[in-house]
């Protein structure tokens, strides 16, 4: 069979078929195809949203009992190693802490948006 054969095979099908129904079952399928793909969107969010709550959760743990906390030379916060304040902190400013509480007898006070903070 060549595609030429193929081709009216498949213009044939479609001739029968009335306009109207075709255009209905397009729009069918095309809204449950946005459908599915919005629905597993969500679902993937939530899973990505539930994993970074468990990670937070574990380095909150793990930072209560010992975690390192890090805080810049010129600033006056301190932040756990997977916050955005941590993240923008050059390299070259970086302070490292054992922990919170050393952080905080050193003069630095938590961080506002870090959570687990």
């Amino acid at each position: 069979m060549t595609i030429a054969e193929t081709r009216q095979i498949c213009k044939g099908l479609l001739a029968r078929i009335p306009r109207d129904v075709l255009i209905i079952v397009i729009l069918i399928l095309a809204s449950l195809l946005s459908f599915g793909l919005g629905y597993l969107t969500g679902v993937d969010a939530a899973a990505q949203r539930s994993s970074a709550t468990l990670q937070a959760s574990s380095f909150v743990a793990s930072t209560t009992s010992g975690q390192q906390v890090i805080a810049s030379k010129n600033g006056t916060k301190y932040y756990f190693p997977w916050c955005a304040g941590a993240e923008r902190i050059a390299e070259t400013h970086k302070v490292w802490f054992a922990s919170a509480a050393s952080a905080r007898s050193a003069g630095y006070t938590p961080s506002a948006n870090c959570a687990g903070l």
